[in-house]
């Protein structure tokens, strides 16, 4: 007798369960934001002074 509560016969394939996640609907393209916008730059310059403090050449 196994741990498990149901065994894989018992289960069945999920294959044929309905598809209602949000995820399932095409994404459509749109501009970004500045507060984004900023952040995504931010992160970057921090992480090019972090690799560059890293390597010795700042």
């Amino acid at each position: 007798m196994s741990d498990w509560k149901f065994d894989v016969e018992e289960v069945g394939d999920d294959d044929d369960a309905p598809r209602d996640h949000p995820m399932d609907e095409p994404l459509e393209p749109g501009s970004p934001s500045a507060e984004n916008v900023l952040f995504v730059v931010l992160g970057a310059l921090t992480m090019l002074f972090v690799l560059l403090r890293l390597t010795g050449l700042a």
